[in-house]
């Protein structure tokens, strides 16, 4: 018992510190908790043991991640990128885990089932990188941003079809045919129990637990349909994960979702970094002085035909920039395939050696991924210049009008109620997806960078009423109101910012009306909250 809690404080030590150390190169903390997985193997000499707690501790890893992609997937969002979701992403994983299975099958002499399993693993990318960095870069509503986002969460369906081949293959008691059959059968019948009966009774439970009102008795409820969900499964013949992936959707459902959500957020990244532990124990640095060749072979390899097979596929559909900056998104491999890999080698469907080659390839392609997220535009330039303006560079006559910067959330919001208002506008954007989507929906919209002076004249900015900037990129930002500011200081420029800090840079331009998002909030909630009428004693 003691050197259990040894090994548990010293991971957790290592965890922290590698964690902290690479949070300041911007790399995740998935990295973090392998290379302290890594360092206690070698620090207690754990990593030639193999034990069935170990395996029992990365499933529960496994369960847990899969519970929270099924808590975070929303119907009414796929219905809304139908296009980037079912079409994008069932290209992208459909034709990139052939090709791979190919390759693996052909090339490497790996055996048909492995080839598949393999193959479809490395076609899975890192949706918590990925959109984490998305996120902080203010591009999750960009052209790039919507397509790589779609993508992902096919990718996250997708997950669900492979572990159900890990289940199949390594089944040993009918043929596939039957397998398939009684497959169809056993999610028949855990549907209705998980989605039917599950439904209506999870709603009816968490009413009944919220009258304890106990967060600890809360999350106990939680933890226990988690795991039933997961056990039913299994019980039918599948996986404990996807169980925990439809108890997630089941929830999902319901009016706990966001509750559940707040209140698991630090659990599950704790459960999530035990799993990452679990496989960094596994990484056996002898691998990586014996094929070192190899791994980064693979590593140069796959990232650079995963990003060649998707923007070919993509090319038809989507501006040639924003599939480029797409395909640069998506180039890596997922922690999900470290998840099928596991499952893959408990299973005897890949050797020992090529699990620590494909592990350690993809901890490789996690850690590169942040650097080309960071510094896309500048990786974009090089080979797609930001597209020219097509509007006809002389007088166009607008007068009297409000140029509308931007075709994102806020600017389709804006242009709406200007619409209802009555009041003559025209939009600038140089996303050509938004384009797309603005003339869809009947706008004036312009294909334009309006960093550019000339572009700003030309659609009349000077004898604009006003010109609204809705963007969310701090930079692009910048660079308009340094373009408005040099082609005439006194035009009305409406700046939304997202602090006082940015606030201050944009001030610096002269631009007198700037709108900060957070005192705004601060605002409303308070107007809101004086409103409310006094409880009665």
């Amino acid at each position: 018992m003691e050197n259990i809690l040894v090994i548990f404080i010293t991971t957790v030590f290592i965890a922290t510190i590698f964690n902290v150390v690479l949070k300041r190169f911007e790399i995740p903390t998935i990295i973090g908790y392998i290379f302290a997985g890594l360092a206690i193997s070698y620090i207690f000499g754990l990593q030639h043991i193999e034990t069935e707690e170990l395996n029992h501790i990365a499933e529960f890893g496994i369960v847990f991640l899969m519970f929270t992609i099924g808590l975070e997937f929303s119907v009414a969002h796929l219905l809304r990128m139908k296009k980037e979701v079912f079409l994008y992403g069932f290209l992208q994983v459909f034709v990139t885990g052939l090709v791979f299975t190919a390759l693996g099958h052909y090339l490497f002499d790996l055996e048909s089932k492995s080839a598949i399993v393999l193959g479809f693993a490395l076609a899975l990318s890192s949706t918590a990188i990925v959109l984490k960095i998305l996120n902080e870069n203010a591009e999750i509503h960009s052209g790039y941003g919507r397509i790589t986002l779609g993508i992902l969460l096919f990718q996250d369906l997708a997950v669900i079809p492979i572990l159900l081949m890990i289940s199949i293959f390594t089944s040993h008691t009918a043929s596939i045919s039957l397998l398939l059959l009684r497959t169809l059968g056993s999610a028949v019948i855990v549907f209705l129990i998980l989605f039917v009966f599950g439904k209506m009774f999870i709603e009816r439970f968490f009413n009944w637990i919220t009258t304890a009102n106990s967060e600890e008795i809360f999350l106990i409820a939680v933890l226990f349909i988690v795991v039933s969900a997961s056990f039913i499964e299994h019980l039918f013949g599948f996986t404990y994960s996807l169980g925990a992936f439809l108890a997630g959707m089941t929830i999902a459902e319901t009016k706990y979702k966001y509750r559940i959500e707040s209140d698991l957020v630090p659990f599950r990244d704790i459960l999530l970094g035990v799993f990452f532990v679990t496989i960094g124990m596994q990484i056996d640095l002898r691998t990586i002085v014996d094929y070192w060749y190899i791994i980064l072979g693979l590593l140069a390899g796959i990232m650079l035909l995963k990003a060649m097979i998707q923007f070919a596929l993509l090319y038809p559909f989507v501006q040639i920039r924003s599939n480029f900056k797409s395909a640069l998104a998506l180039f890596q491999i997922g922690e999900f395939a470290l998840a099928v890999f596991a499952l893959a080698f408990q299973n005897r469907l890949i050797d020992e050696t090529t699990n620590q080659i494909m592990i350690i390839t993809v901890v490789l392609s996690m850690i590169l991924t942040p650097f080309v997220l960071k510094n896309i535009k500048t990786l974009a330039d090089k080979l797609f210049r930001e597209p020219e303006t097509e509007v006809i560079m002389k007088s166009t006559g607008f007068a009297n009008h409000i140029i509308i910067i931007g075709y994102g959330p806020i600017g389709q919001k804006v242009a709406k109620k200007l619409k209802k208002a009555g009041m003559p506008y025209i939009i600038i954007e140089h996303e050509m997806d938004l384009v797309k989507k603005g003339e869809e929906e009947g706008e004036k919209i312009f294909l334009a960078n309006a960093m550019q002076r000339q572009t700003l004249e030309a659609l009349g900015a000077k004898r604009a009423c006003a010109v609204i900037v809705a963007m969310e990129n701090a930079s692009k930002i910048r660079q308009i109101c340094e373009a408005l500011v040099s082609l005439d200081p006194n035009i009305n420029a409406i700046v939304k910012v997202r602090n006082e800090s940015h606030k201050k840079i944009i001030e610096s331009f002269g631009i007198r009306h700037i709108i900060v998002a957070s005192e705004e909030m601060a605002e409303l909630l308070t107007k809101e909250a004086l409103t409310c009428e006094l409880k009665q004693n």
